[in-house]
């Protein structure tokens, strides 16, 4: 979750549901996951034909390019929308590389990242045999500026010329100049600033081409047209049972990423979590062929996996960028004392929050903000070195240094969900490793609604709470700028800077780093950011969660990048 200003401002808040939904936004795994690993499941080389179905508990709603908010396309939706570039459809940390999909190269930049060109490959098509020009693409990301296809990531409306205000092309027909197309095949997009990772949003499915005359506005979901190598037949309930079939005119010559063994894909959804599984772990009739894009197995099921060498055989394992943590409010006392910070950083007890979490097999201990996942720029350190359950004593150590020599009370607001996050199970294990640094924790449970209200209110955020955060793609921007880049301080909305930090130098050295294209280059120097902005203890990080996700017995090639940390739908064969 990244952006300039109100870009991350949706982006958290959906870290949860887009990780775990179908497709959904960003933050969050969309798949079946493996420490970034490739198995191919049930036995033989896979093939072509079948029926692949997917069993979901949430609907794949609001199937517009335009409204759907995805990393690197998504998973469901990159199989009937193709965009300017795309992730690498490939296992572990080769699967964080973006890499062309409509255009020929992932973008060509000036000299000062302001300003980006692409060409288009030839031969591309929509479902109906129809040419997919660089106007169709420009009009695709226009229609997302429009209020009635509200949803989609904002970064464009922060990044492009002109964006701020711009209305859609249904009020504003002239379009935005900032997008310019000289010729069939290319498109240029003019920028209010350096992004050097602007190839990345080029992934998500705002830049999947529309053709104007299609367009039904607000309908467009129910048959939104093709230009990947599946076409919608049947859209139920909105996106509750959705049914694909081959897209004759996409050409597998044009797409190195998709391999589309399947010929038809079922989206069934609206099915409990627990029934899900189970018909998985059965896989009896269709479900042999079947796997979810938003269910993970809980430590029940794992259980029960780990008794069964067979169904362990089919358990995905995955890693997507995403930090749980405990976040600081320095404007509210006593955390305005930095050695109060530390103390908590010292008194924390990770393998307690690791258990709470559901244990070692989903989740991993924390001491950095970014993921431990070298796209991110993941530079190891641990300023308040607790080791494995805490340092009561340093912690007490602190706090009477910090005028505290008889502990203190404080408040901790939490969710009452049941997402082993920000849940009371992670909250207690939190208010007991505190107890014994005499440090009394009240828990204060809200309603997920009322909780995020509250955390992400510049107004009335407390001093200690819950949280986590994911990205939009595998890069430290979207992870550190809208947690510490101060001019991403909302007062009137959404705010994810819950340290309100605005340092002049975190700043400009997020602004530095924007500028460039050299990713590696970028990586090591969101590393450093991220180890000097962890010594002022404005945050605990506690753990990194783990994917499990289990596939019907006849699912093949099982791919699980450390991009969505779940299985890629665009590579999964049934025969």
């Amino acid at each position: 979750m990244r952006h300039s200003s109100v870009i991350s401002r949706r982006v958290a808040a959906a870290a949860v549901s887009v990780v775990l939904a179908s497709g959904a936004a960003a933050c969050g795994p969309e798949d079946a996951g493996a420490k970034g690993g490739t198995s191919g499941k049930a036995a033989g080389a896979p093939q072509k034909g079948g029926t692949l179905t997917v069993l979901n508990n949430e609907a794949q709603s609001d199937f517009d390019p335009a409204r759907l908010y995805t990393s690197g396309g998504g998973n469901v939706p990159s199989l009937v929308f193709r965009t300017l570039t795309t992730r690498n459809r490939e296992a572990g940390a080769a699967g964080t590389q973006v890499v062309p999909d409509l255009a020929t190269d992932t973008g060509r930049p000036n000299k000062d990242a302001t300003e980006w060109t692409y060409t288009l490959k030839e031969g591309l098509k929509y479902e109906d045999g129809t040419a997919i020009t660089s106007a169709d693409i420009k009009y695709g990301i226009e229609r997302s500026f429009a209020a009635e296809l509200s949803g989609g990531a904002p970064y464009l409306r922060d990044w492009l010329v002109g964006g701020d205000t711009y209305q859609g092309p249904y009020k504003d027909k002239k379009g935005l100049a900032s997008i310019v197309t000289p010729d069939a095949r290319t498109i240029v997009f003019k920028l209010k600033k350096p992004e050097g990772e602007f190839p990345f949003v080029a992934t998500q499915t705002q830049f999947a081409p529309v053709p104007k005359a299609k367009d039904t506005g607000a309908k467009y979901e129910e048959h939104p047209v093709s230009s990947g190598p599946y076409k919608v037949v049947k859209n139920d309930n909105d996106g509750e049972h959705l049914v694909l079939e081959r897209n004759e005119h996409w050409d597998p010559k044009t797409d190195e990423e998709r391999k589309a063994y399947p010929d038809r894909i079922d989206v069934k959804s609206g099915l409990d979590e627990a029934v899900i599984n189970q018909r998985l772990a059965t896989s009896s009739g269709a479900d042999s062929a079947a796997v979810t894009t938003d269910t993970n197995l809980g430590p029940a099921e794992l259980a029960q996996v780990g008794s069964d060498k067979a169904l362990a055989a089919r358990v995905g394992t995955g890693h997507f960028g995403f930090t749980n943590y405990i976040a600081f409010n320095p404007k509210v006392k006593p955390f305005d004392n930095p050695k109060v910070r530390q103390a908590i950083s010292y008194a924390v007890n990770r393998t307690s929050v690791v258990n709470a979490a559901g244990g070692s097999a989903l989740a991993e201990p924390a001491t950095t903000f970014l993921p431990e996942q070298k796209a991110f720029g993941f530079t190891p350190y641990d300023h308040f070195p607790a080791g494995k359950t805490g340092d009561p004593e340093k912690a007490r150590q602190l706090l009477k240094e910090a005028g505290h020599p008889n502990g203190l009370t404080v408040t901790l607001l939490h969710s009452t969900a049941q997402n082993r996050a920000t849940s009371p199970e992670i909250a207690t294990a939190v208010q007991e490793a505190l107890g014994k640094a005499g440090i009394t924790v009240k828990l204060d449970g809200q309603e997920p609604n009322a909780f995020n209200e509250k955390r992400w209110s510049v107004k009335d955020a407390p001093g200690f709470f819950l949280s986590r955060w994911g990205a939009d793609w595998p890069a430290g921007g979207p992870f550190l700028a809208p947690i510490f880049d101060g001019r991403q301080i909302v007062t009137n909305g959404s705010n994810y800077n819950h340290a309100q930090l605005n340092d002049p130098a975190v700043n400009k050295e997020i602004d530095e780093i924007n500028k460039l294209t050299d990713l590696k280059a970028a990586a090591a120097r969101w590393g450093a950011l991220d180890k000097k902005i962890g010594e002022q203890a404005l945050d605990v990080p506690l753990f990194h969660p783990v994917y499990k996700r289990l596939v019907g017995k006849d699912i093949k090639n099982v791919v699980i990048s450390d991009w969505t940390g779940v299985l890629d739908i665009s590579q999964v064969a049934v025969k």
